[in-house]
């Protein structure tokens, strides 16, 4: 468990080929239930530089079929893949600052992203700010990847909102309320930032509605909703 509603689940190849994908991508999962196919789709939190593994978290959905099946695995057990897909990736940017906002395991895609930012950020012509929402600091997914990354990496800014409970020892980056509206705290420039959106379908249609107001457009709006199904 990576933290107490989420599950990170590590899988190899059969083969024992590497998994080459783009950070960014996801994988779909084929699972026999009763008469039917389960199909789910999870955005692979891969760092690379291990692509012996591939990494993906799911959350914990009361009564799930997905969840059932995938929380009952144990070492050894197989999975029919398909994949990787999407186009949720950072490309050829000029110079700005992304803002890389997420909730929950939509956080996992950046994740994978951590060796191009810090590639881009060393360059010097770009900044970044990441913003993850949670209810608290027990479900501060991958926190630690994305704190480390940011103290040896000073032009990366990391937010932690928190909707329901604060750390009960002040922290710099935490925040209290919700993801979307420390977002437009920052005050967001179409004229400069790239703003990339994962995971709750309601934060992202807030955030946009947002930032199109602002000025933005589909060119600097980059996003991928999570639709949880059982």
């Amino acid at each position: 468990m990576a933290t107490p509603r989420v599950r990170q689940l590590n899988f190899r190849r059969e083969d024992g080929a590497p998994f080459n994908y783009t950070p960014g991508q996801f994988i779909t999962l084929h699972m026999p239930w009763q008469d039917m196919e389960l199909r789910r789709s999870y955005s692979v939190a891969t760092i690379p530089g291990s692509e012996d593994e591939v990494q993906i978290a799911v959350t914990y959905v009361e009564d799930g079929r997905a969840t059932k099946l995938l929380y009952g695995m144990s070492a050894g057990a197989r999975v029919e893949a398909t994949g990787p897909f999407g186009r949720f990736v950072l490309r050829d940017d000029p110079p700005g600052r992304y803002l890389l906002v997420a909730t929950g395991t939509g956080v996992s895609p950046y994740r994978a992203m951590l060796p191009q930012l810090r590639a881009r950020l060393d360059g010097k012509q770009h900044e970044a700010v990441l913003l993850l929402g949670v209810r608290g600091p027990d479900e501060l997914l991958f926190g630690e990847d994305f704190l480390s990354f940011a103290r040896e990496n000073p032009a990366l800014c990391f937010i932690a909102s928190y909707s329901r409970r604060m750390p009960g020892t002040p922290m710099a980056h935490a925040r209290q309320g919700y993801v979307q509206d420390h977002l437009m705290e920052l005050q967001p420039d179409p004229k400069r930032d790239i703003v990339y959106l994962c995971g709750n379908p309601d934060m992202i249609d807030t955030a946009v509605e947002r930032l199109k107001a602002a000025g933005f457009d589909n060119h600097n709006l980059r996003r991928e909703k999570y639709v949880s199904s059982n």
